[in-house]
């Protein structure tokens, strides 16, 4: 089953118009353009929100966590520079958003998120759009996931707290592997990096600033209580 365009023309005229945006703004890969166009971004936001889903512009989903601005989704997965052949973790599975993106356009996608009800809604939303290449757990996102690495790419949808990327991400990607991560500079800023593994160490590229919830350890306290995961 592949995920359709809106049948709400409202919804669907604000999607041409965000798509016009992005264009506008650099986002330039096709591929990335045209899964964007095919996931329902309605079907990640929450009821209340429904009209904002086609706005530039991050919005609340509970538990502290937002579904990111869909310019920063598509920056971010337009930098991972994804191949269908890509086995590719992301930490911060979030609304689900951004997992949606990337399973069009990669082999498998796991995906990592310390919320278990943030996990299990994502999942549930992405069983109902029909996409099968994606596997989830509850865990702590700063230690990657160790029995599945290597990873071709790696994202990290929160924003780690030093401008050094966790050791255990740069260790669990592959040779010739892309990171891309938001970190933290001294005073504060955030910035979003792509980190590419190569024989001689990492070389990292800044693409600009941005404002993401940190990257913080460990499973959400109470979360995974009525879980066998975590």
């Amino acid at each position: 089953m592949v995920p359709s365009p809106p049948s709400d023309p409202a919804q669907a005229a604000r999607r041409i118009r965000l798509l016009m945006l992005l264009r506008r703004s650099g986002i330039t890969d096709h591929r990335v353009l045209a899964a964007i166009e095919r996931i329902p971004r309605e079907a990640f936001v929450p009821a209340a929100l429904q009209d904002q889903a086609y706005e530039d512009t991050a919005l609340p989903i509970g538990r502290g966590q937002t579904i990111s601005q869909p310019f920063v989704v598509a920056l971010m997965t337009q930098a991972l520079a994804v191949g269908d052949r890509h086995k590719v973790l992301e930490i911060g599975t979030g609304s689900g958003y951004q997992a949606a993106i990337l399973t069009r356009l990669c082999r498998r996608l796991y995906t990592v998120e310390r919320h278990k009800p943030l996990l299990d809604h994502a999942l549930a939303q992405l069983h109902v759009l029909g996409i099968t290449n994606i596997t989830g757990i509850v865990g702590d996102g700063l230690k990657g996931w160790p029995s599945q690495a290597p990873f071709d790419r790696i994202i990290v949808t929160a924003a780690h707290r030093t401008d050094v990327p966790p050791a255990a991400l740069t260790e669990q990607l592959g040779q010739g592997g892309i990171l891309v991560i938001p970190l933290t500079k001294p005073n504060r800023a955030q910035y979003l990096y792509r980190i590419i593994k190569t024989a001689a160490g990492l070389e990292s590229e800044e693409l600009c600033p941005v404002r993401f919830v940190p990257l913080l350890p460990n499973i959400a306290t109470g979360d995974a209580s009525s879980s066998g995961e975590g």
